[in-house]
């Protein structure tokens, strides 16, 4: 799945779209990769010495994966996923410019407008974070 498919399934747009490619996916599962360019916004402050991606950069970035994931599962005008909680966040690798991740999402179930969800980031085969998160589907219109 390219960027343009990407940007069909999902509401987020540069320089908040953190999913480059989606290289796999199933019913209940998916696989995205995002490559860290030097030049993104939140480099400039995090840290200007020693550039990392922010924790919550990866989470978002595996939050989007999983937000691709439900977009084949709902129905045009049925609404966007948005998050609502987290748990058990653990960083355990830092992820620095010109870095690739991998993010691996699993719906573990669905409860009406609630989905529950387990994600890892990877990069180079390490885990750099994991965590659970639930989203619910959030009306369009106002």
């Amino acid at each position: 799945m390219n960027r343009e498919a990407i940007e069909a399934a999902i509401p987020h747009r540069s320089p908040m779209l953190l999913v480059d490619e989606i290289v796999q996916r199933d019913e209940r599962s998916i696989i995205g990769r995002k490559t860290f360019r030097d030049d993104e916004f939140f480099f400039q402050g995090h840290y200007p010495d020693y550039p990392l991606v922010p924790g919550v950069i990866l989470c978002e970035a595996a939050m989007q994966t999983g937000a691709i994931l439900l977009s084949a599962q709902m129905q045009d005008g049925e609404g966007v996923p948005v998050a609502a909680r987290m748990n058990d966040v653990k960083f355990k690798r830092m992820v620095r410019p010109g870095e690739t991740v991998e993010m691996e999402v699993r719906l573990n179930e669905r409860l009406a407008d609630a989905f529950y969800m387990q994600a890892t980031v990877r990069c180079n085969g390490k885990l750099a974070v994991r965590f659970d998160f639930a989203c619910t589907m959030a009306k369009t219109e106002f």
